[in-house]
């Protein structure tokens, strides 16, 4: 809180989700592969082919949270919602684990 309220500019709360990319040797691996990470719950999973042949799968969550703090220095939000959306950002980390 004390940054927050020094802060003389825009803040952002930011949480960005699990990504994790393997290079794949055949194009089936990278299909098993993104069959088992959807159904695992990485709903935002996918395949990227590159021009040279590069066969890439991404296993992405969708646990994301971006919330602004403050606006050109002033607070917009309470310390008690701060205290919220840290939980939030949180639980999101544990279920990224």
């Amino acid at each position: 809180m004390t940054a927050l309220e020094k802060a003389t500019g825009d803040v952002v709360l930011k949480f960005e989700p699990f990504v994790l990319h393997v290079l794949c040797q055949e194009l089936q691996d990278a299909q098993l592969l993104h069959s088992v990470a959807v159904n695992s719950g990485f709903r935002n999973s996918g395949i990227t082919v590159g021009k040279g042949g590069k066969i890439m799968m991404a296993v992405r969550s969708t646990h994301c949270l971006e919330v602004p703090l403050s606006h050109k220095g002033k607070l917009m939000v309470s310390e008690e919602y701060i205290d919220f959306l840290i939980h939030v950002a949180n639980q999101k980390m544990e279920e990224n684990i």
